[in-house]
């Protein structure tokens, strides 16, 4: 599992091993997140969710081996 910006700040790392039941939905790994860092459901609307490079929404299935990235929204200037 992969963090970005303001979500490594919150969880300490860019990068941590995670392991869900394989056919899991996203969702279901966002709400194991949540609990162990709640600050991370400050984002929950605004996330950006990919699995292998590739972005899907919450009811995106998760496969054994899969790398899941989470993102803030994209910002310009």
């Amino acid at each position: 599992m992969l963090f970005f910006s303001v979500l490594r700040d919150i969880t300490g790392a860019a990068e941590l091993e995670w392991t869900c039941p394989p056919g899991a939905a996203v969702s279901v790994l966002l709400e194991e997140l949540y609990t162990r860092w709640p600050k991370l459901r400050a984002w929950d609307t605004s996330l950006l969710l990919a699995i292998d490079c590739a972005y899907v929404k919450r009811d995106g299935l998760l496969h054994e081996g899969c790398e899941v990235a989470l993102m803030p929204p994209v910002q310009g200037g």
